[in-house]
């Protein structure tokens, strides 16, 4: 039986018993699906008029502020995230070993605790200095969300890009140095162009988490998808009932879109950036110049010949 390097290669009776489950598993599947409609449909939540409700404006419009809402947090905290990840990147591969700890500690407390908690305490901080924040205190809920997203994501991309930064060969930092390139020089021009590019893939998936992470601003109150959803969803009745299904269905639907979009976007960089070529290609070798040839010498010239280093011997 050939192996692999993860898992040994399944053999006939495997690979009979793989396709058994397979069938099963998609059947199983797909009857979870029909008794989840056939439920909906009992409930009423199928109903035209239950749907209809998404032909109104107020609803378009709702649906329209929340998606701007979500898209302008995760534009920000995505940028700031990255940003942050760089620096504490950096800053934990320092050789100085004050700020290496102050990274690595900064880096850790916050992977460490939950993002809710983390942004429902900024929050309750800046409520609770809202005259003396300025902007901020103008908009609390928009910067604990955008400020607690961008510190927990900027930790995890910092760990991401260290990753890569070690996964360069340790022969090339070597050469550079023996070159005489700066330890900036070496990070700047060597490490992080090599570090963002095998990563960046990682990158735009954690940027994905960034982007459903978002929704947690319904706990504070702020106005993103998630909550002009449930809003939608309380105020609503159709039928006697809250119109719960078809908004979570809807809501959710966007979620998935949004996400599969960067998803794409991350195995397409990761397609390209396999495809893509590097390195030096090798020149074609080629005959030697009539002007490199030796000429012949006339009798007598031998010791001259053997002085310039050739012998007579390798002579014709």
């Amino acid at each position: 039986m050939s192996s692999s390097v993860l898992y040994d290669t399944p053999g006939p009776k495997a690979r009979v018993r793989n396709r058994v489950y397979t069938v099963v598993g998609s059947a199983a599947v797909l009857a979870l699906i029909v008794f989840a409609v056939y439920r909906l449909n009992v409930k009423g939540q199928l109903e035209p008029e239950v749907w209809n409700i998404f032909n109104n404006a107020g609803v378009r419009a709702d649906i329209r502020d929340g998606l701007l809402s979500t898209l302008k947090v995760f534009a920000i905290a995505g940028l700031l995230s990255l940003v942050l990840g760089l620096l504490l990147a950096v800053a934990r591969l320092s050789d100085h070993k004050p700020v290496s700890l102050a990274a690595t500690w900064f880096i850790e407390l916050f992977r460490a605790i939950p993002l809710l908690i983390t942004i429902y305490a900024l929050w309750v901080v800046f409520l609770s200095y809202r005259d003396s924040l300025g902007p901020i205190g103008d908009n609390t809920a928009f910067w604990a969300l955008v400020i607690g997203l961008s510190v927990y994501n900027g930790c995890v991309q910092a760990e991401v890009l260290r990753a890569g930064i070690n996964a360069v060969p340790r022969g090339q930092v070597e050469a550079a140095y023996a070159l005489g390139l700066r330890k900036s020089q070496v990070m700047t021009m060597l490490l992080l162009p090599q570090a963002v590019r095998s990563m960046l893939p990682t990158v735009i998936s954690q940027l994905v988490v960034t982007l459903k992470d978002t929704s947690l601003g319904y706990i504070i109150l702020y106005p993103e998808l998630l909550f002009e959803a449930r809003e939608m969803a309380n105020n609503i009745i159709v039928n006697g009932e809250n119109p719960i299904t078809p908004v979570v269905i809807v809501v959710g639907a966007i979620y998935v879109t949004l996400c599969l979009a960067l998803a794409s976007l991350a195995s397409w960089i990761e397609r390209r950036g396999s495809r893509t070529k590097t390195g030096i290609a090798v020149a074609a070798t080629t005959g030697p110049e009539p002007s490199d040839m030796i000429p012949a010498q006339p009798a007598g010239e031998g010791p001259a010949v053997e002085a310039a280093g050739v012998k007579k011997s390798d002579l014709p």
